[in-house]
């Protein structure tokens, strides 16, 4: 793993991790927020999952167009919450 990634601190790999599990989220918003590259993303899933763990996530990664932008739909645009409303008086959310 490349020195960039172990100073990350734990509570931005718990995030990098989060994003990579999710199906909606490109590695290219990934590498965006967190300047780090899709080979480094699965260099980090390597050395924090369990070895099962890994390969299920590789495998439901591996050829997914959603994981890709320049492979995804045009139609599939960001994910939007129902409740994200809700949540848009926090004052977090408006710094």
């Amino acid at each position: 793993m490349k020195k960039k990634i172990k100073k990350l601190p734990i509570d931005v790999i718990d995030r990098i991790i989060e994003m990579a599990w999710e199906d909606r989220t490109t590695f290219d918003a990934i590498s965006q927020q967190f300047d780090i590259s899709e080979k480094d993303v699965i260099d980090l899933m390597r050395n924090q999952l369990k070895p099962s763990s890994f390969r299920l996530w590789r495998q439901r990664v591996q050829g997914r167009q959603t994981k890709h932008l320049k492979k995804r739909e045009s139609a599939i645009g960001r994910f939007k919450s129902t409740r994200q409303k809700n949540i848009s008086s926090n004052k977090i959310s408006k710094r």
